[in-house]
């Protein structure tokens, strides 16, 4: 067991998939819980589809440009498309007529269609869009790695920086407007942000599960805490731990990292919902005791001191 946990950790292709897994796992329920407040838990979706659009568009280019492998401007391209589709969605979503449901529809169909079309008029074909589909975390190489991390920074500086000014928007708006903050400017910021942490975890688990990895952690945290912030941080750690998980297990068998990742969560969030009221007991009876006991040396405290006087 330990040689094969060494082999594990010391294999240079999991060394790399290890760091963007705790990267993607930490970042990503970051972000998906501003989207869960927000009751946007389908925006990773939309945005991951238009993501699409610009990893083909990396493709053209890098074809246009001669480069030596034809997918180095892939995840550029995706990152870049998904801001402007990101922007985009919050201008139809504020000053257009358009309900942000039908806005998201907009995204879902062009983003798919976009990228068939542009990865064809690239020369190549639609098997070059499975890797970023359904996510192909073991042939991320250390530029890869290094762009992650420099994302992963910015979402999580975001994130966990300006929380209190979020979390007032995610939960008010009215109530943000009223209190002076910017509200146009942080709107487009949390959308600019979830387009990052898609383009972030695009290669974990692909573009057509990207949201999952935002919103499910985020989902099974609510289940078992009762504030924003204790929210935030189980679900960070759920991420990571469900990423790491579905690495490991699609090393030792041949399935699809991105696909284990997203059952796990599925079937975490299954027994999590399961077992709740147990949870939520147990949990009773310990602030219960810890109250009784808290009561209890209060009381003997004014005892002590009564009888001292």
């Amino acid at each position: 067991m330990l040689d094969t946990l060494l082999t594990l950790f010391s294999t240079p292709f999991m060394q790399r998939s290890l760091i963007v897994a705790v990267l993607v796992g930490v970042s990503a329920p970051i972000m998906g819980t501003y989207l869960v407040q927000r009751r946007l838990a389908l925006l990773g979706d939309g945005i991951g589809h238009v993501a699409l659009t610009g990893v083909a568009l990396g493709w053209l280019v890098g074809n246009a440009m001669n480069l030596t492998s034809s997918d180095a401007l892939a995840v550029p391209g995706a990152v870049v498309a998904s801001v402007v589709g990101a922007v985009l969605i919050e201008i139809v979503r504020e000053r257009g007529r358009t309900s942000g449901d039908v806005a998201l529809s907009l995204l879902f169909y062009g983003g798919i269609a976009g990228g068939v079309l542009l990865i064809g008029i690239a020369g190549g074909t639609t098997a070059n869009l499975n890797g970023y589909l359904f996510g192909s975390i073991a042939s991320v190489s250390w530029a890869d790695v290094l762009l992650t991390a420099l994302l992963a920074a910015l979402i999580l500086g975001v994130g966990l920086g300006l929380r209190p000014a979020l979390f007032s928007l995610c939960h008010d708006i009215e109530f943000a407007r009223a209190s002076g903050l910017p509200v146009r400017m942080l709107t487009t910021l949390i959308a600019i942000v979830s387009a990052l942490t898609v383009s972030t975890a695009m290669r974990v688990v692909g573009v057509l599960l990207v949201s999952a990895i935002m919103i499910v952690p985020v989902a099974i945290a609510q289940l078992v805490t009762a504030s924003f912030r204790s929210t935030m941080a189980l679900a960070a750690a759920m991420g990571t731990l469900l990423c790491l998980a579905g690495l490991v297990v699609s090393y030792f068998y041949p399935v699809s990292s991105g696909a284990t990742i997203v059952v796990l969560a599925i079937l975490l969030y299954a027994i999590v919902a399961f077992a709740r009221p147990c949870i939520l007991t147990l949990k009773d009876r310990c602030r219960r005791k810890n109250g009784g006991t808290k009561e209890h040396q209060t009381e003997g405290s004014s005892t002590a001191e009564s009888a001292h006087l």
